[in-house]
């Protein structure tokens, strides 16, 4: 039985990327972030494998949603605010990105900044999309890659 507890999360990211195929890059984007951030909620809310399963399904079903609605436009709008934000902003300040076409819309803020064992900086941070009325917010972390740019992790 603990066995089979420790697959539950494995086998449903598993069916949750199994069914990318059957959507654009968009979803699958919105999904494994949301499968991250609802995996990441429910062990930090609950720690039971079957709460990290629902959070992984659930956020990925809702992130793929909102993924699926991201156009070109908005994404670019998301990653100049985030590359921006990540590379500038204080721990604490949000910054906001809006597609005036689209009207969806966003938020980043960094919350902290560290300094890996290689020497390299890391930013956790936050995020909201809005799109439709509809808002995700999610979790992560990026670090500084050579060329200067900042790679979610």
């Amino acid at each position: 039985m603990r066995a089979l507890r420790k697959f539950t999360p494995l086998a449903a990211i598993a069916v949750l990327l199994s069914g990318c195929n059957a959507y654009g890059p968009k979803a699958q984007i919105g999904g494994l972030g949301g499968a991250a951030a609802g995996g990441l909620i429910a062990s930090q809310v609950s720690g039971s494998p079957e709460a990290i399963a629902a959070g992984v399904i659930l956020g990925g079903l809702f992130g793929g949603a909102v993924g699926n609605s991201l156009d070109n436009a908005d994404r670019q709008y998301m990653q100049q605010t985030s590359q921006q934000s990540l590379e500038y902003a204080p721990s604490g300040q949000t910054a906001v990105w809006r597609n005036p076409d689209s009207g969806n819309s966003g938020t980043i803020k960094p919350v902290s900044t560290y300094q890996t064992s290689s020497g390299g900086y890391c930013r956790e941070y936050q995020q909201t999309v809005q799109v439709g009325g509809q808002s995700q917010d999610g979790y992560g972390t990026a670090c500084r890659q050579p060329d200067g740019s900042w790679k979610v992790m």
